[in-house]
Order: structure tokens, then C-alpha cells, then sequence
């Protein structure tokens, strides 16, 4: 099995060995945590296999049958009116061994945005949304390892622009025996536009990401983590800002101030690619978790130089019962607040 599992990996791997970094494309509300178990964690959770069916949105290898006949509804509430919604059901079909879902992603910027021309003037309102309309499906083998995807039409209107796009997520996923231990590696966003915002400024990339993570729950100790691996398919993350010699070193905890060498430009470019969440399992049947996550790129993207803020850091928790899970997570993007995400996960049957 572990064979099979590293001859996937150096399958998939080499397919997409040109994608962009985020920033430079479209599509990027595709990035955006699509469930409130995601938000608490740091913004990505990949290597998670069990019956949360809104994990399954970002990585199609962890659908698997406990998911069967199963919703997941969230909401995030982010300033100026602004929303991020995502709803998913999943179904397992016996005969062909498989899992599928369906789901919708919908995010608003509001329907009465301001136009102004080049001197200010008013010109009346608009609107802008994304859309993003996915089916997926995944199979296990000898309950090991499983293979994985999701199918997206993306739809995006901007201020009387549109665009009109498809996206695929491959993935593969390993559990080991004890159930414990699980690796992933995901190819988010492969795809292109089938049609633009303005035929003049040509096809725009879409916001591909190659991840690699792994999950670990204690032996011991009823707690497990995740460490993800963002951007394998490019090293230097980095903003190229002409300053960035006399910024302050990489702190996980806090900046000073001080001159950055060649070493400290390479460890802050490392730990950007990482994002590090824990979960807490309380309870005989482990109903409540309680959830954090940090995110070092999030954090060094929306510092402040003045000030030290919760920028990068994420926490929430869930409580389940036998039928349904809620879920509340809270990402901090800047000093001053941060967004509140709420979810829900139910089903037909017991779990």
C-alpha cells in the first residue's frame, strides 16, 4: 500500500509543477475557509479523515462513507456587509464503492457598491459576487488510501464584468493502521477561464496551490494536530518589496526590530508555506472540540509596523451529537477584528 501511495504521489506531483501564488489571479474567493472548521484552523485542514463533510470541499480524498446522507451549512460574517456561504450534501454508493457530494459556494460584496468615475464623481451603484458550483467524488482502497476530486464551475460578476471558469481539486490521501496518523496531498484549483472579464486583458490564472499535509492524534492524550505544507509547487512567496532589508525579523510571537540577513529573509520565506491547528477532543465521545490554528503568511502579509495584532491566528470549537454538529470559528485578519464563521453539519441517520 505505501507503495501504491508514493507512485500517486510522483504521478500527481509533476502535473502541475507551474501554477501561480496568490494575489495574481482570479477566482481568489475560491481560497476563502469554506466551512467554520477550516476558519478555526487556520484557514486549511487537509489531512482530516472522518464524517466532517465540510472538510471535504477543500480536499475530495477525505470523502468517505460516514458521510453518507449527510448536509454542512456555513456562514461567515465579515465586515462591511460583506459574506462567504457554502452548503454540500453527501451521498455513498454502495454498488460502486464510491462518495460523492454536491455543494455551492457563494460569496456577496455587496449590491449597492458606489461607481465613480476618475474624478470622483457618483455614477450610480453595482453589485459583485462569486459563485462556485462543485461535484466531487472519491474511493477508498483497503481502506488506506483514497483517491480523490472535485469539479467546479466558477462564476464571478464584477461591476458589470464577467467571467466564466472551470477548476478541478485532485487528491490522494494514506491512514495508517492505527487510524492516527494520515498524509495528504492535494492539487487545488487546476483549470482555466472559458471566458473573461474583458477580451482585451486575455485568460487570467486561477489561483492553483500544490499542499502536502499530515495529521497526528496522541496516543496518550486525547489531541491531535495538523501541520500543512503550502505552495510545493513554488518556493519564493515572498512580496518583493525593495524595503524588506530593514523590516523586522520572523518572530512567531512578536516582531523586533532589527536588521534581516540572508538567513532570516529565508527562515520567514520557509515558515510562510506552514500553517500549524490543534484540536482538543473533550468528552467520552468526544463532543466538544476545541480548535486553533496559526497561519505565518497570513500573519506576515497583514502586520501592522506599529502595532502587534492577532493577525494569523484562528480558534473555534464543535459541539456534536448523534445527529448534528454546530461549529463556530473566528479568523483575525487585522488589529481591528477579525471574522466570525458559523456551521452546521447534519444528517439523515445517527453517526
Amino acid at each position: 500500500m505505501r507503495y501504491y501511495l508514493f507512485t500517486l504521489l510522483l504521478v500527481v506531483a509533476p502535473l502541475f509543477a507551474t501554477a501561480q501564488v496568490g494575489g495574481i489571479s482570479a477566482y481568489e474567493f475560491l481560497n476563502l475557509p469554506a466551512s467554520a472548521t477550516v476558519a478555526a484552523m487556520g484557514g486549511h485542514h487537509i489531512a482530516l479523515l472522518d464524517d466532517d463533510l465540510s472538510l471535504a470541499a477543500r480536499n475530495p480524498s477525505l470523502l468517505n462513507e460516514q458521510m453518507h446522507q449527510r448536509f454542512a451549512l456555513s456562514h461567515a460574517f465579515h465586515p462591511a456587509g460583506i459574506s462567504n456561504s457554502s452548503l454540500a450534501y453527501g451521498h455513498y454508493q454502495d454498488k460502486l464503492k464510491m462518495t460523492f457530494q454536491g455543494g455551492l459556494q457563494f460569496s456577496s460584496y455587496g449590491s449597492d457598491l458606489v461607481r465613480r468615475d476618475n474624478t470622483g464623481l457618483a455614477l450610480g451603484t453595482f453589485s459583485a459576487s462569486d459563485y462556485a458550483l462543485t461535484v466531487g467524488a472519491a474511493r477508498r482502497f483497503e481502506n488506506r488510501l483514497s483517491v480523490g476530486a472535485n469539479l467546479k464551475l466558477v462564476s464571478s460578476q464584477l461591476a458589470g464584468y464577467s467571467s466564466i471558469g472551470l477548476a478541478a481539486d485532485l487528491a490522494v490521501h494514506y491512514v495508517d493502521t492505527t487510524g492516527r496518523f494520515g498524509i495528504t496531498l492535494l492539487a487545488r484549483n487546476a483549470g482555466r477561464q472559458i471566458s473573461t472579464y474583458d477580451p482585451a486583458t486575455g485568460q487570467e490564472p486561477l489561483p492553483f496551490e500544490l499542499q502536502i499535509g499530515i495529521n497526528r492524534e496522541l496516543k496518550y492524550l486525547p489531541f491531535r494536530f495538523s501541520l500543512i505544507y503550502r505552495y510545493l509547487d513554488r518556493w519564493n512567496v515572498l512580496f518583493d518589496d525593495p524595503e524588506a532589508e530593514n523590516e523586522s525579523i520572523f518572530l512567531a510571537f512578536g516582531e523586533e526590530e532589527t536588521q534581516r540577513g540572508a538567513g532570516a529573509v529565508f527562515l520567514d520565506n520557509l515558515a510562510r508555506h506552514f500553517v500549524f491547528n490543534g484540536e482538543l477532543l473533550i468528552g467520552k465521545q468526544r463532543n466538544l472540540r476545541l480548535r486553533f490554528g496559526y497561519n505565518h503568511g497570513l500573519r506576515r502579509e497583514l502586520r501592522l509596523t506599529d502595532f502587534r495584532s492577532g493577525a494569523g491566528y484562528s480558534f473555534g470549537f464543535a459541539f456534536r451529537t448523534n445527529r448534528f454538529s454546530i461549529a463556530y470559528g473566528r479568523t483575525t485578519y487585522h488589529l481591528g477584528g477579525g471574522v466570525n464563521q458559523l456551521g452546521l453539519d447534519f444528517g439523515l441517520g445517527k453517526r
